[in-house]
C-alpha cells in the first residue's frame, strides 16, 4: 500500500501546527520589516546629518573652489575658511567650537607638491564618502591651477572633453546597457539567493525532525509498516509544502506591513533607490531612467524566467533536501550534524559566489556555463544566467542533469536513511557511512 500521500500530510501538518512556525510565520516579517525601516530611518538620519568642515589654505587661492555654487549646492557640508591663524590654533578651534574637520592646504612650491601635502583632522575616522568628495573638488581645482600655469586656456580643455556612452546591441536588435545588465544580474541572484535560504532553513527543518523522531523512538514504530524511502519523501516533500505556505504567507504578510509602515511612520522605504537615481541623472545620464526600466521589462524573459525558478528552486531544494534528511538519519543530535555540513554547504556557496563574480562579467563564458549543468550549482548559477538569455536546449539539459541527479541523491540517502534511522549511541565516521550504501 502506497502510505506517502498519509506521510506528506502528517508531516505538512505536524508543521503548520506546531507553535513554534506559527508564531515565527507572524513574527519573522515583523522582525525583517523592522530591520528594513531601522536601517532605512539610520541612513536618513545619517544623510541629513549637518557637517561644519573648516578649510585653512596658505595658498589663498585653492579655497575659493568650496565658495562655488556647484560646492555650496549641497546644504548638510558647510564650509568656513580660516584666515590668519596657525595650524595648531585652528586645530583647536575646530575642537572647540566641535565641527566636522579641518582641511589644511599647505603652500608649497608647486601644485604637484601641494596635492600631495594636503591633509585632513578630525575627531575620529572621517566618512570616506566626505574624503572622496574633498579630494574630488581639490582634483579639479588644482588641475586648473596647473592649466593656468602652463599656460592653457581652459575653456578650450573644457569644450574639448567628449563623455563617451557606448550603446550595446545584440546582432538581433535587442538593445542591452550597463543599468539593465545590473538590473538582469540582480534578478538572477535575488532568485539564487533565495533558492539559497530556503535549502539552508528548511533543509535544517527537515534534518531536525528526522533526529526528532529518531530520539523519540516514533521511528521505530513508523518504519515498521512505512518503506525507508516512501518515509524520507514523505518527508521532504511535506516540509517543503510547509515550508512553501510559510514562505507564502511571509510575503503577503510582508507586503502589508511595508505599506502600514511607509504609510503612517513616513518612512521612505525607497528613498535609497530614489537618491541613487537622481545621482544617475544628476551626473548626466544619457538615457531616461523610465525609458531604460521600459526596455529592461521587454528584455526580460519574464515566462521563462518564472519557469524556470519554480522548476529549479523545486529540483534544488529536492536535492538537498535528501542529503539533510540523510544527516539526520545518521546521527543522534544536532551536535553531531557538523562534521557533514559542510560538504553540503559548500557547492551552494560556491555557486552563489561564482554566480555573482562570473555572470555579469561574461553570462556565457566558460565557468558561468559548466557550473549552470554541474547539478548541485545549477540551481543558482543558472537562474542567474536566465535573464541574459540562456538557449531553452541548455535549459533543459541543465533541468535533465538536475533531476536524474535528485533520483540518484534520494537513492543514496535512503541507504543511508534505512540503516541509520535504527542506528543510536554511536557517532558514525565517513567510513561507517560509505559501509551502509552495500547494505
Amino acid at each position: 500500500m502506497n502510505h506517502l500521500p498519509l506521510i506528506i500530510q502528517r508531516e505538512y501538518l505536524t508543521k503548520v501546527r506546531n507553535k513554534s512556525f506559527i508564531i515565527m510565520t507572524f513574527l519573522s516579517p515583523l522582525i525583517f520589516i523592522g530591520l528594513i525601516s531601522l536601517v532605512v530611518y539610520l541612513t536618513q538620519l545619517n544623510n541629513n546629518q549637518e557637517r561644519t568642515i573648516s578649510i585653512l589654505d596658505e595658498t589663498g587661492k585653492i579655497s575659493e573652489v568650496f565658495l562655488t555654487d556647484d560646492v555650496q549646492k549641497d546644504e548638510m557640508t558647510t564650509y568656513k575658511i580660516l584666515s590668519g591663524i596657525t595650524l595648531e590654533d585652528a586645530k583647536k578651534q575646530v575642537q572647540e567650537t566641535e565641527e566636522y574637520g579641518l582641511l589644511h592646504i599647505r603652500q608649497m612650491a608647486s601644485t604637484e607638491e601641494i596635492s600631495r601635502q594636503i591633509k585632513f583632522y578630525s575627531e575620529d575616522s572621517p566618512s570616506q564618502k566626505i574624503i572622496s568628495k574633498l579630494e574630488g573638488i581639490l582634483s579639479r581645482k588644482l588641475t586648473q591651477e596647473t592649466l593656468l600655469q602652463n599656460n592653457v586656456d581652459i575653456n578650450v580643455v573644457n569644450n574639448s572633453k567628449m563623455n563617451v556612452a557606448i550603446g550595446q546591441e545584440t546582432f538581433t536588435g535587442e538593445r542591452t546597457s550597463k543599468f539593465i545588465n545590473y538590473s538582469k544580474l540582480g534578478f538572477g541572484f535575488a532568485a539564487g539567493y533565495l533558492l539559497f535560504m530556503f535549502i539552508i532553513i528548511y533543509g535544517n527543518m527537515i534534518m531536525r525532525s528526522v533526529i526528532e523522531e529518531k530520539t523519540n523512538r516514533i521511528i521505530e514504530i513508523i518504519i515498521s509498516s512505512v518503506k525507508p524511502i516512501q518515509l524520507l519523501m514523505g518527508k521532504i516533500i511535506g516540509t517543503s509544502l510547509a515550508g512553501i505556505t510559510q514562505f507564502l504567507m511571509w510575503i503577503v504578510f510582508g507586503g502589508i506591513l511595508l505599506v502600514i509602515i511607509s504609510f503612517v511612520f513616513g518612512i521612505d522605504l525607497l528613498g535609497s533607490q530614489a537618491a541613487q537615481q537622481q545621482a544617475m541623472l544628476a551626473q548626466g545620464a544619457d538615457v531616461n531612467f523610465q525609458i531604460q526600466i521600459t526596455e529592461l521589462i521587454s528584455s526580460l524573459p519574464i515566462v521563462n524566467l518564472l519557469a524556470a525558478f519554480f522548476i529549479f528552486f523545486i529540483g534544488g531544494y529536492l536535492l538537498y533536501s535528501s542529503l539533510y534528511a540523510a544527516i539526520g538519519a545518521a546521527v543522534d543530535n544536532e551536535t553531531d550534524t557538523q562534521q557533514f555540513m559542510m560538504p553540503i554547504l559548500m557547492p551552494l556557496i560556491l555557486a552563489v559566489y561564482v554566480g555573482g563574480f562570473t555572470v555579469l562579467d561574461d553570462p556565457h563564458g566558460t565557468v558561468a556555463t559548466v557550473f549552470s549543468y554541474i547539478p548541485f550549482t545549477s540551481p543558482v548559477v543558472m537562474l542567474m544566467r536566465i535573464p541574459f538569455g540562456v538557449p531553452i536546449w541548455e535549459q533543459l539539459i541543465s533541468i535533465l542533469l538536475l533531476y536524474i541527479t535528485f533520483v540518484g541523491t534520494v537513492w543514496f540517502a535512503s541507504k543511508i536513511y534505512r540503516v541509520g534511522i535504527l542506528m543510536y549511541g554511536k557517532k558514525p565516521s565517513y567510513k561507517e557511512i560509505f559501509k551502509w550504501l552495500k547494505y
